[in-house]
């Protein structure tokens, strides 16, 4: 019985579960939506005055889509298939007596919207991206026009594109996408911001735990929070919100974590949907970032890719116009500094340094700064060399998150400094929350603070928010939960921020950070290196060529002041190369549509390349082949190689018929060749009496069984044999290969458990070539019953390798072929080509991070030596490797079926070789052999007698690679040419000119002449120092030259 003045109101002892599923209850969208706040979210409904749609195959233009024929439609209705394209015309009228009242355009597809209004994109519309509304009006005035048409391009596929069963499923071509909602609706802004104070308290009271005083608190503030609230009152809120900002209002202690929260939206220029679809995406995400941009002042978006940047230019250039216009506030902020986020691992040294001059002259052009960060989240590993490539561009920061995905081994840090093989280092962080995707929930925010691995050492974390991979980015529903985190106390400190700000909070702290040295391997998604083969060759070969046309055309506008270097379709072919080096394409992880794309690109790079590589040697040998001087019989050969070589080489013989030369050519230059040299030790090939075979060449002796295996290789001079007792090289073997998930993405080490030797003879070994210059065996084997290999064995007169040029006809499912090199060599490392440099990684397994490398990935050699004597394994468009033990392993074919069912299906030729050496791999210039088996001499028809042998460049150490030779951007006048240090030491080296060279300046890799750059031009050229793995970039001023 109730006193005098004593509340009738009782205090109840709250049951924790019970409170807290009262709460949950009262904002569910499942259960008692009746009478719950969660039910008052939308108001009145109205339908549409009208609604109808075209389908269209085409990804066609806003002018071209208003002038079809559009026919009814209703909610209900099912559109596609897959790929197609439905524009919704939507004629409404908002009700007059809605005055007053925020009216959404509600609208729920399967597929991916845009909405199109005065002809311009307004917001993006994505169920799965939880963007089903688009506002028409914040407050409803008497004088707004109440009626109006609005345009949906509907794109039919999903965020993650169209996977039959699963998402990385290959695209189901006849899914049909359904319409299930399209009618104007009433929107409270008023409860959906009370539902956003919910969320946060619960939220609270569920994850500080029982022992923490503040998620009581949380709890019975949200427990008051109901009771004083009538949902049917909306009197009641603003006191109900006031008992929310009570507990938020509470703010933290000095020493509480800071979380930098920017906005994001990663979008893959290419994966489970082709390009074209990738450039509607970054409209739909990117017009939904300025809808919030202006009605959220303080919201900060980093975006990166330039090639992205372009593309919205071209089609939408009104957002395009916006997205600069915020861009000047400094909220719209471009990262990363590189064309695509690119593969880490894959793309050649000077490819990567294209990224980031293509991208950082992009941004620099475009929106007036370079980036200072390098943003590359979602890449499956990155080189050790790339410290020094950020820094030669401008970058010192770097920010990703895909160590986190680490399947054996838990990455250190998350603030640290990275160093490169050259000493190099940058800032690096991994936002702890490890993901690039966040919703702004108390629940990320809590993990940011928890999974820190450099507490006490740095206070500052980075938390990116918005939905991503398939675009979406983020939503008002995501700012509005970081507000009330703002500084709120037990949980972190959270603020908008900018990657300036954010880094420049660690570099305050650098003093307390540790080091990571070498390579940021992914212990995941090592089947990369292999898939899709024929888009690692059309890669491989694509750098090839385009590094020819550039030689060779630098070589010619040297000689010639009035021939004009193909600079702007250079830059055209660069960057489509660039874009297929997107981390999901060049490393085979896409569908079809996208490998498609890549090899169509890859053949336009061909198409347009191959006819530049003729106009430059037309310009540079015009004069000197041809002109009735020449004899049929006789060539010049170019060497776009920067020493000179001596190889065998295929020209025109009597009749038409193809015949054979033994040739010496001038480093990066050219010779006429009419007498062949003689060979000092021909080649010889003699079968033995047991159907095994012998070639020799005065240098090698190899022995092969009727297998095509290799039973013995000697040098001949030691008497050193590479091949271990009772062992052959050149073995196949295949694997089963399925992994847990990942299909296209991951090898796993159990796969190594499955190996069956391919011992089924198809055709025995024959002699192919007698000997003399050429010597070669040819054999044929059974992989299985769906493919065959066929292989020639070939040995070249004063070549120190064996080629072996391989034909695969590959009809398999979930196989892995490999070819294994057991040879007699011990050693704890082997060694590894990367980009500019090499590597060490383990030949054992003592640890688990040595373990968790069972697969790696190699450019274009890889080496196993002990002290005098080795082993190089190379290659002309491989990249997955390993070498166990004494077992050199290259991987060949794989075989997924997701997210591309047709992945490595069909016919596929490579070359790789095997090279013994005495001394070191260094000493015995393996680098060099791998650089001419990728590169081979060019030869031109009916030269003159009297054409002298000329090298435009020649280095004087072998440790020092001329890489690059090119036109200088922004300089018509001048050259770049980008040398490094192979070998891994300190040396110093003349780079002989025979250019008319004016002026020799260094410069970063942006081109930017360093400013006590100048270099001395003496009678020997110029003399550079190197420390070890150093790339220089020297931009050469040419005299005025009219002469040839």
């Amino acid at each position: 019985m109730a006193g005098p003045g004593q509340s009738l109101q009782p205090v109840v002892l709250k049951h924790r579960r019970t409170a807290l599923e009262r709460v949950e209850k009262f904002v569910s969208d499942v259960y008692f939506a009746d009478c719950n706040l969660r039910g008052r979210l939308f108001g009145d409904t109205c339908s549409l005055e009208s609604l109808s749609c075209f389908e269209t195959l085409e990804r066609i233009p806003y002018e071209e889509a208003v002038q079809q024929v559009f026919q009814p439609v209703k909610v209900g209705d099912s559109f596609g298939n897959t790929w197609k394209t439905c524009w919704f015309k939507i004629d409404l009228s908002i009700p007059r007596e809605w005055a007053g009242k925020e009216v959404h355009l509600q609208w729920e597809c399967e597929g991916e919207g845009m909405v199109w209004k005065d002809a311009q994109p307004v917001q993006g519309l994505t169920l799965e991206g939880e963007k089903t509304s688009y506002i028409l009006t914040d407050r409803l005035k008497e004088i707004d026009p109440h009626s109006l048409t609005l345009y949906v391009e509907v794109a039919c596929n999903g965020l993650f594109g169209a996977g039959k069963g699963s998402m990385i499923a290959p695209p189901d071509p006849d899914k049909r996408f359904s319409l299930q909602k399209a009618e104007l609706v009433v929107f409270n802004r008023d409860v959906h911001e009370l539902l956003v104070d919910f969320e946060i308290l619960l939220d609270m009271a569920k994850l500080l735990g029982e022992e923490n005083q503040r998620s009581f608190q949380a709890l019975y503030a949200a427990n008051q929070m109901v009771n004083l609230c009538d949902v049917t009152d909306p009197s009641t809120f603003p006191v109900v919100r006031e008992v929310a900002r009570s507990v938020f209002g509470q703010k933290n202690g000095d020493s509480q974590h800071v979380i930098h929260a920017m906005g994001h939206c990663h979008i893959d220029s290419a994966w489970l949907w082709p390009y074209e679809e990738t450039i509607r995406k970054c409209a739909r995400s990117w017009v939904t970032v300025i809808r919030l941009m202006e009605k959220n002042p303080d919201f900060t978006f980093v975006c990166s890719q330039a090639q992205q940047f372009e593309w919205v230019k071209s089609h939408y250039p009104g957002l395009y116009a916006k997205i600069q216009d915020f861009a000047k506030e400094g909220r719209f902020i471009p990262v990363g500094g590189t064309w695509v986020e690119m593969d880490g691992n894959l793309p050649s040294g000077e490819s990567m340094v294209r990224q980031f001059l293509q991208g950082q002259r992009f941004f620099q052009q475009e929106f007036g700064k370079l980036c200072s960060e390098f943003w590359l989240p979602d890449t499956f590993g990155y080189s050790a060399q790339l410290p020094q490539l950020m820094r030669g561009c401008g970058i010192r920061r770097f920010l990703t998150q895909k160590l986190s995905w680490n399947l054996v081994n838990t990455f250190p840090h998350n603030t640290f400094f990275w160093e490169g093989i050259d000493g190099s280092q940058v800032l690096a962080h991994f936002p702890p929350a490890d993901s690039y995707g966040l919703a702004g929930r108390v629940e990320e925010m809590l993990k940011t603070l928890k999974n820190n691995r450099d507490k006490g050492r740095v206070n500052h974390s980075a938390a990116l928010f918005g939905f991503g991979d398939g675009g979406g980015g983020p939503t008002q529903t995501m700012l509005d939960r970081l507000k009330r985190m703002k500084d709120t106390d037990c949980l972190p400190r959270v603020q908008m921020s900018t990657p300036d700000q954010f880094f420049s909070a660690l570099e305050k702290a650098e003093g307390q950070l540790c080091t990571w040295v070498g390579e940021l391997f992914l212990e995941l998604h090592n089947g990369t290196y292999t898939t899709h083969g024929q888009i690692k060759k059309g890669n491989r070969e694509c750098e090839r060529l385009l590094h020819d046309v550039e030689v060779l055309s630098s070589l010619a506008l040297s000689r010639k002041s009035s021939i004009r270097y193909p600079s702007a379709k250079l830059r055209h072919l660069w960057r489509l190369l660039l874009l297929n080096q997107f981390h999901d394409v060049l490393p085979g992880s896409c569908i079809q549509l996208v490998a498609e794309d890549a090899m169509r690109y890859y053949s336009e790079i061909q198409d347009a390349g191959v006819p530049l590589l003729t106009d430059a040697m037309q310009f540079l040998f015009g004069d000197l082949s041809g002109n009735g001087q020449g004899t049929p019989e006789s060539i010049l050969v170019v060497n776009t190689l920067p020493w000179e070589r001596t190889e065998v080489i295929s020209k025109a013989g009597p009749g038409g018929s193809q015949a054979l030369a033994l040739v010496t050519v001038p480093s990066m230059g050219y010779c006429a060749v009419q007498d062949l040299l003689p060979s000092p030790h021909p080649v010889t090939v003699s079968k033995n009496a047991d159907g095994s075979f012998t070639m020799e060449n005065g240098i090698l002796q190899v022995c092969l069984d009727s297998m095509g295996r290799v039973t013995s290789l000697r040098l001949i001079h030691s008497k050193r044999e590479m091949v271990p007792e009772d062992c052959c090289a050149n073995q196949f073997a295949i694997f089963d290969d399925v992994p847990l998930y990942w299909d296209a993405w991951d090898v796993m080490d159990y796969h190594l458990e499955t190996r069956k030797p391919v011992t089924q003879l198809l055709n025995p070994a024959e002699v192919a070539l007698p000997g003399g210059l050429r010597g070669s065996v040819k054999f044929s084997l059974q992989i299985s019953e769906k493919s065959t290999l066929t292989q020639e064995i070939v040995l070249d007169a004063a070549c120190p390798f064996v080629r072996f040029q391989t034909q695969v006809d590959w009809n398999e499912a979930h196989k892995f072929l490999k070819v294994e090199f057991p040879v007699r060599v011990r050693s704890p490392n082997s060694t590894y080509e990367i980009q500019f440099g090499h590597l060490q990684r383990p030949t054992h397994w003592n640890t688990s991070w040595d373990s968790a490398r069972f697969e790696v990935w190699s450019h274009k050699w890889m080496d196993l030596s002990e002290h005098g004597f080795g082993v190089a394994l190379l290659n002309d468009c491989k990249y997955g490797c390993s070498v166990r033990g004494n077992v050199m392993s290259l991987s060949l074919l794989r075989a997924p079926k997701s997210p591309d069912a047709t992945a490595d299906v069909g016919r596929h030729q490579f070359t790789y070789a095997v090279m013994p050496h005495l001394g070191s791999f260094q000493e015995a210039r393996v680098i060099q052999q791998a650089y001419n088996l990728n590169f081979p001499l060019h030869t031109v028809p009916g030269a003159s007698e009297h054409c002298r042998a000329w090298s435009a460049f020649s280095v004087d150490s072998p440790a020092v690679i001329l890489e690059t030779v090119k036109q200088a951007e922004d300089r018509s006048d001048a050259l770049v040419i980008r040398l490094y240090e192979s070998h891994g030491g300190t040396v110093e080296s003349w780079l002989r000119i025979s250019l008319p060279v004016q002026e020799a300046v260094l410069c970063d890799l942006l081109e930017r002449p360093h400013p006590r750059g100048s270099l001395l031009l003496e009678e020997r050229g110029v003399k550079l120092s190197f420390t070890p793995f150093q790339v220089h970039s020297v931009l050469l001023i040419l005299k005025q030259r009219d002469s040839p």
